[in-house]
């Protein structure tokens, strides 16, 4: 099925969208209203909090000096200052249960209940209209994506943006004109902005269009340099303060969080039980460079625990794989283990990888999927698993369950 052409303008399909996208934020809003985060207390309200009264786009202070951020990415902070914004900038943020907490949620839901409308297009470049309707069905109603709305965390809008990027991606290969090429470097350069290991899905979808849809060089390079564009302000104001080209700092921080004597899957905070790093973090000077010496110092740590046990950090990172794909045995995870949240994940786990490996001769298109998730899941392994991480690869799973589908249900085969 042409992507191109898996869509059409008629009255029906745009009953159906319409339907699908209030069918899926409906489902969201009792959820939000009962089990919703009601007040913006970790680190984004921290940065929040710290621009609105300060001017500073911090995440830390000492002794009343603000130091500038480097640690968190930028996008997500931008996106709750927009909402702020919008609502005149009201008094808003400290309340619990505050309208503009319940307006983040909200928004939250809008982003999710749009992602199911485009990820139906994307399910119908691979499968039958019927199979792709099951398929945006479970991801509507799908637990963990639902709960995602509710709490104050990026990864709805990671989901919202990876979603357009998969689809946008799709359209290159069958049309690279300027349009898609655009809209591709701006997705891509806004979860760059939110996401650091997105640099490296960035650069394997730029070999793929190079190397197996043979895209044009030029376009390529146009493609860099529109993506260069959009980071560019954000580029220059890091390189500006703390004399480094980067977006972000926080590789060696979290690798340690998942990689230390103390750990788990779900990873810990600094320095949760270890007396001997937080003493020897507090040496670090409490100047602009804090954050880029604090992860360089965790860097550090964690390489020397690789080399002291790469047994058992290996054993750790398939733990961590396997919680990733399938669940993780140990989560302390409030709810975690509610059969309606673990038996879906379990089942959703084990008919995505018979999918997947059923599905590894088919087209060029599906094989990027297949890449994509596996470098995904390989990548965000090697530091920490929460729950929530789930969301981001909860298309593709479904992606590859309906290809499971297709094989040993003729009905949905049915184009």
């Amino acid at each position: 099925m042409n992507l191109e052409n898996s869509i059409y303008m008629n009255k029906k399909n745009y009953y159906f969208f319409l339907i699908l996208i209030i069918f899926s934020f409906c489902i969201r809003i009792p959820i939000i209203l009962k089990f919703g985060d009601i007040s913006l207390d970790n680190e984004w309200g921290i940065i929040l909090k710290n621009f609105i009264n300060f001017e500073k786009f911090s995440l830390r202070q000492f002794d009343g000096f603000y130091l500038p951020n480097i640690q968190m990415p930028p996008l997500y902070a931008f996106y709750l200052y927009l909402i702020y914004i919008i609502q005149a900038g009201k008094d808003i943020v400290y309340h619990e249960s505050s309208f503009f907490i319940t307006s983040v949620l909200f928004s939250h839901a809008i982003l999710a209940s749009i992602s199911v409308a485009v990820f139906f297009i994307i399910c119908r470049n691979f499968f039958s209209e019927r199979l792709s309707i099951f398929c945006a069905l479970i991801f509507s109603i799908f637990p963990v994506h639902v709960f995602a709305c509710s709490q104050i965390s990026s990864v709805s809008l990671q989901l919202f943006l990876t979603i357009l990027f998969i689809y946008i991606f799709l359209k290159i290969t069958k049309n690279p004109n300027f349009l898609n090429i655009f809209y591709f470097s701006l997705i891509s350069a806004l979860l760059l902005l939110l996401r650091g290991e997105f640099l490296i899905l960035f650069f394997i979808a730029i070999l793929y269009l190079s190397y197996v849809f043979k895209l044009d060089f030029k376009k390529n390079i146009l493609i860099l340099f529109l993506v260069f564009i959009v980071i560019s302000p954000y580029l220059v104001r890091n390189i500006m303060i703390f004399d480094t080209v980067t977006i972000t700092k926080s590789f060696g921080y979290n690798l340690w969080r998942g990689n230390n004597p103390d750990t788990v899957v779900e990873g810990i905070h600094c320095c949760d039980g270890n007396s001997i790093v937080a003493e020897e973090l507090a040496k670090i000077p409490k100047d602009k460079f804090y954050e880029i010496n604090m992860d360089d110092f965790f860097l550090k740590k964690t390489i020397s625990y690789l080399k002291e046990d790469p047994t058992k950090y290996l054993h750790l990172y398939f733990k961590k794989l396997i919680a990733f794909i399938f669940i993780d045995i140990n989560s302390s995870q409030a709810n975690y283990f509610n059969l309606l949240n673990i038996i879906p994940i379990l089942l959703l786990g084990i008919t995505s990888t018979i999918g997947l490996l059923l599905s590894l001769k088919k087209n060029s298109d599906y094989k990027f999927l297949i890449v994509y998730y596996l470098i995904n899941v390989s990548v965000i392994s090697m530091f920490f698993i929460l729950p929530r991480y789930k969301v981001v690869i909860l298309p593709l799973q479904i992606i590859f369950t309906a290809a499971l589908i297709e094989k040993i249900i003729p009905f949905f085969a049915k184009k």
